[in-house]
């Protein structure tokens, strides 16, 4: 970092960019005062704040590597920022200040992505986008019907809610920022000369990172915020089957099985037990094997393991107040505690819980051992959905002493590392596999894999199949390599229910990213099953077979992300940057280097678009038929055939043509 003085301000460059420009008629930093509200309902909020001051630090002294603001001259300093080397520091003076906003040189046409894992806009240029870890929300569309009636019960969302935010941005001028807070933040990219910064506490510092291509930058992030190991072997040999069924699960996949699906994993949410809810079947939160609903399950895991199928399970960070272990967990204090020092208790609708409090390390160490590692991993279990990260509520008492609000979105990470933990007491990282939705900063370097959330059952633009790409390649560039969804979304609501195509269509994606997993949803008695059609379960049988035929490559693309960070799906951009036509693509993306994948995300869509990018010669999988890249295609996407491309010189090309035989 460079730092250049000016005869009433400063500059800093990151090599040969501006990214930090002050003077006192246009001041970069800008401090201030504010009392928000944030009110929560499992796990939504409504957030607002009341700004009461902010002030622009336009007066700047320089010493050294120390440069002080404030907001005249003769007045006293506010703010203290240290260079360095590529991070500047802050440090405040003023005790009144919990408001903070900098201002980041831009470009009229610079692109950024990042922000965590975002849904709606890869893309973030032109929008807002409030970082705070949360329920997506339902709809995600204010002019929908369906978000219209989810807000109504205060479940609704807006583009910008997401279960895994992160202070981070990757910009087209080949650097990326990091802001290091657990705080609430906004990223705001709607001016043409500079992104602004929006911190609700005087952020630690604020990290750059720069490098002359795309790939060397994303490997660079996935060095700094952490790596995943390579997919464990199991998950190659197919689908990881979703029933929550009890004892018919075992039937039910036994008979897909027969009809030609290949299969990895069973995936037993109810391994616990179920309790009926007004939302639908809900899990008996004390993280343990049922006997009532899977008697036996130790004896059928060891029958599914010698049939080279794993099984997993599910788990989260609250004990319901009726389970087993919730006694045992308040008797050692290991709970959140509410205003008057008793264990706080949390309504998850119709059922109520404590949670579990993991800055008490006593409370981290008795869950990754006792019920992940005993009650888990000991009995069985290869895997499980680590839900809920983003539940913490902002008005318990926790044991470090921190305010919620600051451990909100550090939440994730803390929950990542206690099932990471767990994992590697028992020898089992790399083989164990447990995904997650909830994330923030660092949560990469515990959480092998994350699923994207609980997507409506359609085809909606906000929060449909389309949303699934745009979170895999956001989170992709910060070092997540593995992103998954549920097959067929989730979420059932107010008459919303899945269609075959639906069903098919996302399948037909699932194929092309590292785990196939499907899922019942929240109703599955109102909505279509894999294995209650003969024609969608014809169709996934087919798609499984398509996933282990492209295991081999998936396993080198598999090597690339444990040594270098690469994320499994890539936005078109990563290998082709020269190519800007690519940069706000975000309902296609590269499988690696050598397959352009474009799942079809709309209904009745017979035929597709799809841009391939220059430089490269590209061959449709299905048809065989050669084009030039740097042209706009349209090509027919009939159920069973979505537009994919290879690249002609690839060394996997043969495997790849052989993908039509299937």
């Amino acid at each position: 970092m460079q730092l250049q003085i000016t005869p009433d301000g400063f500059s800093l460059l990151l090599d040969d960019r501006v990214v930090l420009r002050h003077s006192a008629a246009a001041p970069a930093i800008y401090v201030g005062h504010g009392q928000e509200r944030m009110d929560m309902y499992r796990g939504n909020f409504e957030i607002e704040d009341y700004i009461t001051e902010r002030s622009a630090l336009r007066h700047v002294t320089v010493e050294g590597s120390r440069i002080n603001f404030s907001e005249a001259e003769g007045m006293a300093t506010r703010l203290e920022m240290t260079l360095a080397g590529t991070h500047i520091h802050f440090r405040s003076l003023d005790d009144s200040i919990n408001r903070f906003w900098i201002r980041i040189q831009a470009e009229g046409d610079e692109h950024v992505w990042g922000g965590g894992e975002q849904m709606s806009y890869f893309d973030m240029r032109g929008r807002r986008f409030p970082l705070w870890t949360s329920e997506p929300g339902v709809g995600r569309d204010k002019t929908t019907e369906i978000t219209f009636k989810s807000d109504m019960a205060k479940a609704g969302g807006d583009y910008y809610n997401t279960n895994y935010p992160q202070p981070t941005y990757v910009s087209s001028r080949r650097y990326a920022l990091h802001v290091e807070t657990t705080a609430y933040s906004v990223f705001d990219f709607r001016r043409d000369s500079f992104h602004e910064i929006e911190v609700w506490a005087v952020p630690e510092r604020i990290e750059f990172h720069s490098a002359p291509s795309f790939i060397e930058l994303v490997e660079q992030l996935s060095l700094r915020f952490g790596r995943q190991p390579e997919l464990p072997d199991w998950v190659y040999r197919g689908a990881i089957i979703g029933l929550k069924d009890g004892m018919n699960s075992f039937s039910r996949l036994e008979a897909m099985r027969a009809a030609g699906v290949q299969v990895s994993g069973l995936w037993c949410e109810d391994w616990v037990g179920i309790r009926q809810t007004s939302f639908g079947s809900r899990l008996f939160w004390d993280w343990q094997a049922n006997e009532a609903r899977y008697p036996g399950l130790r004896d059928k895991i060891v029958e599914l393991n010698q049939q080279g199928i794993r099984f997993l399970g599910y788990v989260n960070p609250y004990l319901c107040v009726d389970g087993s272990l919730f006694p045992e967990a308040e008797a050692a204090g290991y709970f959140a505690k509410d205003q008057l020092g008793r264990t706080a208790i949390v309504d998850f609708g119709e059922f109520d819980c404590g949670v579990v409090d993991f800055t008490n390390p006593d409370a981290a160490e008795w869950f990754a051992e006792e019920v992940i590692g005993r009650r888990m991993l000991d009995y069985g279990l290869s895997g499980w959905m680590a839900d809920f990260g983003e539940y913490l509520p902002i008005d318990v008492e926790l044991a470090n002493g921190i305010d919620a609000k600051l451990m909100h979105n550090a939440w994730p990470t803390l929950w990542a590392e206690v099932n990471a933990k767990a994992v590697a007491s028992r020898g089992k990282t790399g083989e164990a596999l447990f995904f997650m939705r909830a994330g923030f900063t660092g949560v990469q370097k515990h959480c092998p894999l994350l699923w994207g959330g609980d997507q409506s059952v359609d085809f909606s633009r906000h929060d449909g199949l389309v949303t699934v790409m745009c979170a895999a390649l956001s989170s992709g560039l910060l070092g997540n390599a593995y992103h998954h969804s549920d097959i067929g979304g989730y979420t059932s609501l107010f008459g919303n229910v899945r269609t075959p195509e639906l069903l098919m269509r996302w399948a037909e994606m699932a194929a092309f990213t590292p785990v196939m997993r499907s899922h019942e949803g929240n109703r599955p008695r109102d909505n279509i099953q894999i294995d209650q059609d003969p024609e969608v379960l014809s169709h996934f049988a087919r798609m499984t077979r398509i996933y282990v035929h492209l295991a081999p490559y998936l396993k080198s693309l598999s090597k690339e992300a444990a040594t270098l960070g690469l994320p499994v799906q890539r936005p078109l951009f990563l290998h082709h940057e020269h190519d800007r036509r690519t940069y706000a693509i975000q309902d296609a993306y590269l499988y690696g280097r050598d397959l352009l994948v474009a799942p079809v995300w709309q209904a009745a869509q017979a035929e597709r678009p799809v841009y391939l990018p220059e430089g490269e010669t590209w061959v449709h999988v299905w048809m065989g038929e050669v084009y030039d890249g740097g042209q706009m295609v349209t090509v027919p996407s009939p159920i069973g055939s979505p537009p994919v491309f290879y690249r002609k010189s690839s060394t996997f090309a043969e495997t790849f043509k052989a993908l039509a035989e299937i």
